[in-house]
């Protein structure tokens, strides 16, 4: 538990309001929920993080321990090690760091252990940048660790609540990642409604084990080898099935959550979906510059509205079908790029409608935001007159990139000086 003058600050509200960093906001999540171990290795734009765990564990605000490790595949060995011994754990990644650890979360998903895992999205090398998008992410999609993707810095924090439940339920008992975007989120301080220590207690018990624990009167291997495919198979499946009863306890956790904290979240958000014939489906803070687009156009009689993906792994295919059911046309907005394929959740969202009987008859696909390139307005509204002007018999033969003509002055100009064409 919180001591001392920390335990004080952390009493203070509930309703107090702090600026806070999405790094900020994510290392108070962790607090808040009392966790017992934090493994750690330092990268870029998720450093914040662990400096504040740090400074906390350090001087004596937070009891348990914080251990710096060689590596993101070690961090991610202990963490799923100290959550089999009973432990409440938490960590944190991003990009590269996630790629070196993602032997290690496919391991300790297989083991069926319970904890939380932040990764601040950063775009992957080559080239390497140190700003977002969600191809990091996107790439433990099939770990078999549940994800929740966060707009702002108070669902940053909230979402790591929501998280434990959903990880530490008998039903799931998974690794569940909380993802946001770097520098767009992880620096950027928004206003975040701090609960009370109390309130946290109420909704997140302290953590009891259900079946990955070692003790002296009970040994138990977790991870073991199997030979034959027939046993191999029945602890996917179980993976599979128990990744799926993460929607019934996001379900659960959520009604709690806006019970005693007064905040609703659903596996997905709406943003004037109610009349609009034309959806745009987007992930991560990004949504916010969509949200922004559709005020404009709504006040130019375009009846536009947004579809943001909360929860990405398990899947909701059946709750997306039914939002996007009946409308005109629907465009999937990639924050990332399957090379030779094009947008990832594109796919999904397609997958998602299949031979729904009122699939919307025009789904079309855009990349953007790749390492942190600005969507502008501009480009929001490209999207629209692309969808305004789709015919259902229409085919989109290519993934259609939002990349504009100031986009492509910069780069050439960028790539002459590389060439020592101009001074600098």
């Amino acid at each position: 538990m919180v001591t001392g003058t920390a335990a004080a600050r952390a009493r203070e509200g509930p309703g107090e309001h702090r600026l806070l960093t999405g790094n900020a906001a994510a290392a108070w999540g962790a607090r808040l929920a009392e966790v017992d171990y934090v493994p750690a290795f330092p990268i870029t734009p998720q450093t914040e993080i662990i400096e504040d765990l740090a400074g906390w564990f350090g001087d004596g605000s937070m009891p348990g321990k914080f251990v710096t490790m060689d590596s993101e595949h070690s961090m991610i060995t202990a963490a799923g090690a100290a959550a089999a011994t009973g432990c409440r754990v938490f960590t944190a990644t991003s990009s590269q760091g996630l790629l070196y650890g993602l032997e290690a979360l496919y391991t300790v998903a297989g083991w069926r252990v319970p904890f939380v895992l932040v990764n601040v999205s950063r775009a992957l090398a080559a080239p390497i940048t140190l700003e977002p998008d969600h191809n990091d992410i996107l790439a433990a999609r099939d770990s078999g660790c549940v994800q929740i993707h966060a707009e702002t810095c108070q669902e940053v924090l909230d979402a790591i609540l929501l998280a434990y439940r959903i990880a530490e339920d008998p039903d799931v008992l998974l690794p569940v990642i909380v993802n946001m975007d770097g520098f767009h989120l992880s620096f950027t301080r928004e206003p975040v409604v701090m609960p009370s220590l109390e309130q946290v207690r109420q909704f997140l018990p302290a953590f009891v084990p259900h079946h990955a624990e070692f003790r002296a009167s009970k040994p138990m291997a977790q991870g073991v080898a199997v030979l034959g495919g027939a046993l191999y198979s029945h602890f996917r499946q179980q993976m599979h099935l128990a990744s799926r009863n993460a929607l019934a306890a996001h379900a659960r956790a959520a009604h709690d959550f806006a019970r005693i904290f007064g905040r609703a979240y659903d596996l997905f958000e709406g943003y004037r979906l109610e009349d609009a014939d034309l959806v745009l489906v987007m992930a991560g803070s990004f949504s916010t510059k969509g949200k922004l687009a559709i005020q404009t156009l709504r006040q130019e009689g375009k009846r536009v509205g947004l579809l943001r993906l909360r929860v990405v792994r398990p899947w909701p295919a059946q709750t997306i079908a039914a939002v996007l059911a009946g409308k005109r046309a629907v465009a999937v907005v990639d924050q990332n790029l399957s090379p030779g394929l094009g947008g990832i959740l594109f796919q999904e969202v397609a997958a998602a409608l299949g031979q729904h009987p009122r699939r919307p008859p025009v789904l079309r696909s855009f990349v953007g935001g790749l390492g942190g390139k600005d969507i502008c307005p501009g480009e929001f509204r490209h999207v629209v007159d692309v969808l305004e002007r789709a015919r259902p018999e229409d085919v989109q033969e290519t993934v259609d990139f939002l990349y504009t003509e100031a986009d492509w002055q910069q780069a050439q100009r960028l790539l002459r000086l590389a060439r020592s064409e101009v001074d600098p």
